[in-house]
């Protein structure tokens, strides 16, 4: 019996892709082993109601056709279900699918599917909502909430934004308790992270690992503009655990207090409250990933 797979494509992503991605999927998807059926989305969390829904139909695999947005609505979805999570990248960022190895390519990334290769991953709690790869509730939160309405996707459309943004930034001060060990300090960032990057090879957390249990709070600490040149260098070499102004601290459980209600989870904005128990939801998420 062949197994049954629904691709949720977001239209709004991966901008003169969206006509080309069904032909994709019919020429390459392995129709001996799957039957399937696409659906596009409407409206905001429509991706979400509609992977819920696939799962308690007895669907085998979602795939998320999108960005990181896309991915999040999907995937949490699908937490704690036997329904696995696919992703076919079309987004500005796509920071999940690099981290697990999904080809860029979409006729790669559909033959990936074909390989069933599938992995337990941890995701995250905060509070009462769910994320995947990396949450966030400094600077990136600013440019996440920017970039939602944007007209200007893709990497140049964050490139823009950042330098526009980076300038009339005021770094915000946390509370952060773990383990009874309490730190009180201003940050640029203070990042949450699952997986390793926010997206285009951006490395956050270059250590982390989405089925080793732990999490990692990766803090960047108030800088020099003369310094940004080389801070920026080092996260996309995957060294920026390296710089003076990072720190890193892996954990199962955190507690967060914030002076700014504004968040991202998964690249996508969020108001939350200025305290947040934080925790990890150990190989919670099944889903297909790429070869190392």
């Amino acid at each position: 019996m062949r197994k049954k797979i629904r691709f949720i494509i977001n239209p709004k992503s991966g901008i003169g892709k969206k006509n080309l991605i069904p032909n994709l999927i019919e020429e390459n998807l392995d129709l001996d082993l799957f039957e399937y059926d696409i659906i596009l989305t409407e409206y905001k969390l429509h991706a979400k109601s509609i992977a819920k829904r696939s799962s308690e139909e007895g669907y085998d695999i979602v795939c998320a056709v999108g960005g990181d947005g896309s991915v999040h609505e999907v995937g949490t979805a699908l937490i704690g279900t036997k329904t696995k999570l696919a992703i076919l990248p079309t987004g500005s960022g796509n920071g999940l699918a690099r981290h697990l190895n999904i080809p860029m390519d979409l006729v790669d990334a559909i033959k990936c599917i074909n390989k069933e290769n599938a992995i337990q991953m941890d995701t995250v709690l905060v509070n009462d909502k769910t994320f995947l790869g990396v949450g966030g509730y400094g600077f990136d939160a600013v440019i996440a909430k920017k970039f939602d309405t944007h007209t200007k996707r893709g990497l140049r459309g964050y490139i823009y934004l950042i330098f526009r943004e980076f300038f009339k930034y005021n770094p915000i001060n946390v509370s952060i308790d773990i383990d009874g060990k309490v730190k009180t300090l201003p940050v640029v960032l203070c990042t949450v992270a699952n997986s390793s990057q926010f997206g285009n090879g951006f490395t956050i957390s270059p250590k982390s690992d989405v089925t080793d249990g732990k999490i990692e709070l990766c803090i960047l600490k108030p800088f020099s503009i003369w310094s940004a040149p080389s801070i920026i260098y080092r996260f996309f070499r995957k060294s920026g655990d390296k710089s003076r102004f990072t720190e890193i601290m892996s954990f199962k459980k955190a507690k967060i207090q914030l002076t700014d209600s504004l968040a991202h989870y998964d690249g996508e904005p969020f108001d939350v409250k200025d305290e947040l128990n934080i925790s990890v939801i150990p190989h919670s998420l099944n889903i297909l990933v790429g070869k190392k």
